[in-house]
């Protein structure tokens, strides 16, 4: 298994000498440009990363996850992972950090622990992907993006707990 990458190296070296390119020139221009992606994207990170820490220290998130309880409640969604579905749209250190708290303090084998690690893996940080992506490219306005994203991200939720509920009956 080590030699995958020394193996792709070479066959990547061995391409562009084949297509007479200067290999070395492509790769210091790629990472050149890639500076410059990094330049243009991290005021955005830096002002999401800021908000979620404010939301935290605020309480505005406990008083969210209150919000929502009643709501969750009803679809019989376990309350321990309404924080997840809260933060993973916006963080994903945040949404690990969750996730490791569900695991540790009901187990993985429970309802809510299989559940969270459903959701972790079926769902995106929305807001962040928004953030680095539309940033990249230059585009301002997110349109009907953030939207549907959501939609895509609150069927996740509710699909991790019916899929949870079917493959292990519970």
């Amino acid at each position: 298994m080590g030699y995958i990458i020394p193996l792709v190296t070479a066959a990547v070296l061995l391409y562009g000498l084949f297509k007479k390119t200067d290999v070395f020139s492509a790769f210091t221009e790629g990472a050149r440009e890639n500076l410059t992606v990094c330049a243009d994207i991290l005021p955005a990170l830096i002002g999401l990363v800021t908000s979620v820490g404010m939301l935290k220290a605020s309480g505005a998130f406990d008083m969210l996850t209150g919000a929502v309880s009643g709501i969750a409640g009803t679809l019989r969604f376990p309350p321990e992972c309404l924080p997840l579905a809260l933060i993973r749209p916006v963080s994903g250190s945040g949404a690990l950090a969750v996730f490791e708290d569900i695991i540790s303090s009901v187990g993985p084998d429970s309802f809510a622990g299989r559940t969270a690690s459903v959701m972790l893996g079926s769902t995106e940080t929305t807001f962040y992907t928004v953030a680095v992506y539309y940033g990249a490219a230059g585009i301002k306005k997110a349109g009907h993006t953030l939207p549907a994203a959501l939609i895509g991200d609150i069927t996740g939720f509710v699909v991790s707990v019916l899929t949870v509920r079917i493959l292990f009956s519970m």
